[in-house]
């Protein structure tokens, strides 16, 4: 497998993004290995929080949430997807698949990091990966909160605005990592934070992991994903640690997505003495617009558990 890794000045102006890179390897497909970057902060002892970003952005959309719920004495563990990021970057589109996506992140997660008692949050691609790995080992999550995300079939019809997500990903010429997520915002993120949601992708050599994301959601019950993902949602109808929705209210590609959660995950927020919650004015990438809300969310939720 030939991969790319962005040069290390790439990532030297990062602001509010003060937290030391550290790597894991991970064996690919064909007996080598990739390089993983994460985010360890906070208390070495402290219940840990796994925090599972989407794409095309990377673990610095978590950089306003980690401090608050490093200071509640969690432990923040951010890593991010292989293809994005600081992590090395496979070249070709038949490199990446939704399976080898949660094989890779199971090694960092169970095989490496060996974290158990976990509070999960998983947005966007954070989500369908993430929440396979609860499905895989419900017995080292404590709790989930989904947000923005969902774990699809192919049986259920994809918004309109996922569809044009998906075309533009596949065809366009140019893939601006850092003004597709600024115009996912509820509102325009500084330059200087586009800035750094650019800095993994020097050129377009680099984006094929980026690129091929919306292509591995399934959209039909014959594409590949559609058996495990099954399968994960019949684990969940079993899951019964606290499971919390805390979508935003402003996005039009997981509009409606918390309703399958709401509706067959029965251990549901009442487990905590809770409601699901809406994040009002946030975008898809509702990290950015409601950071330290979203953390006091985390962190609430943990505590009631």
């Amino acid at each position: 497998m030939e991969t790319l890794r962005t040069p290390y000045d790439r990532f030297r102006i990062l602001p509010g993004f003060p937290f030391e890179p550290r790597y894991v390897e991970v064996a690919d497909p064909d007996g080598g290995t990739v390089r993983v970057h994460y985010l360890d902060e906070g208390p070495t002892e402290g219940p840990p929080v796994l925090l599972l970003h989407g794409e095309p952005s990377w673990s610095y959309l978590y950089r306003t949430m980690i401090p608050a719920l490093a200071a509640a004495g969690h432990r923040c563990i951010a890593p991010n997807l292989i293809g994005l990021g600081r992590n090395d970057k496979p070249v070709s589109l038949d490199d990446y698949s939704y399976a080898r996506h949660v094989g890779w992140m199971a090694q960092v997660v169970f095989d490496h990091l060996d974290l158990k008692d976990v509070t999960y949050f998983g947005q966007d691609w954070g989500g369908l990966i993430g929440l396979r790995l609860v499905a895989a080992d419900p017995e080292r999550f404590a709790r989930v909160v989904a947000a923005n995300t969902s774990l699809p079939t192919g049986e259920e019809p994809l918004s309109m605005a996922f569809l044009s997500w998906q075309r533009f990903a596949g065809e366009s010429p140019f893939f601006p990592a850092g003004s597709i997520i600024s115009h996912g915002c509820a509102t325009a993120l500084d330059p200087a934070v586009v800035a750094a949601h650019d800095a993994p992708f020097p050129d377009e050599r680099f984006t094929a992991g980026a690129r091929s994301f919306p292509g591995l959601v399934p959209t039909r019950p014959d594409e590949p994903a559609h058996d495990e993902n099954r399968a994960a949602r019949e684990v969940l109808r079993s899951f019964t640690m606290p499971f919390l929705c805390a979508f935003s209210d402003g996005d039009p590609i997981t509009s409606g997505g918390d309703r399958m959660f709401r509706r067959e995950v029965p251990g549901g927020p009442s487990a905590a003495g809770a409601d699901h919650v809406a994040i009002t004015g946030g975008g898809h990438f509702l990290q950015e617009n409601r950071g330290p809300e979203l953390a006091g969310v985390i962190r609430d939720f943990a505590a009631r558990a």
